[in-house]
């Protein structure tokens, strides 16, 4: 299904990238049930925690540049 978004559609096309990439790499999807609650809550911590780390290095870059 396509959006008449472009933005979206190019959005949902690295979804499946990362997807698939993912699944090459690690060999499991998010469907996989061996995580209990917890385990998928330390995984979104520390993908959060990664996501603010870049937009620090982002936000000093800019700065410095100004």
């Amino acid at each position: 299904m396509k959006s008449v978004d472009n933005n979206v559609n190019e959005i949902c096309d690295e979804f499946v990238e990362r997807s698939n990439h993912g699944f090459k790499k690690y060999g499991v999807t998010t469907e996989r049930t061996d995580l209990d609650l917890d385990q998928w809550l330390q995984h979104l911590k520390e993908e959060l925690m990664d996501a603010v780390v870049y937009l620090h290095r982002i936000q000093k870059e800019r700065d410095e540049s100004k």
